[in-house]
């Protein structure tokens, strides 16, 4: 009886620590959450990959399959193909390009 009792908090322990995962993230679902963390790492790793944007100052979020983007960009180019790579990725249903362009001669480069 007493491993029952124990077994049972623990599944229930396990069961609100996911739920309260998914409230936290904003997130349905503990499948979404998972979702949108395998398409914020695939759109990652493709500017990782891309030899013409740059993985260390565009920033990647995602939420229910919509990708933000954000950071610094050197030009135009390289915000419009980040835009494009992402929207390649699998799962991703819409794509917020909020990269902005960093301007040659600024301080803090």
């Amino acid at each position: 009886m007493k491993n029952l009792l124990v077994a049972t908090a623990v599944a229930i322990s396990a069961t609100m620590s996911l739920s309260a995962c998914a409230v936290t993230s904003g997130q349905s679902t503990v499948g979404e959450y998972v979702d949108d963390t395998t398409i914020t790492t695939r759109v990652k790793a493709r500017f990782a990959e891309d030899s013409t944007v740059s993985a260390m100052r565009i920033n990647v979020e995602t939420l229910k399959g919509e990708v933000q983007l954000s950071g610094f960009a050197a030009n135009a180019e390289e915000k419009a193909r980040a835009a494009e790579v992402a929207s390649k990725v699998p799962g991703v249903t819409k794509v917020r390009n909020n990269i902005s362009i960093r301007q040659s001669g600024s301080a803090n480069q």
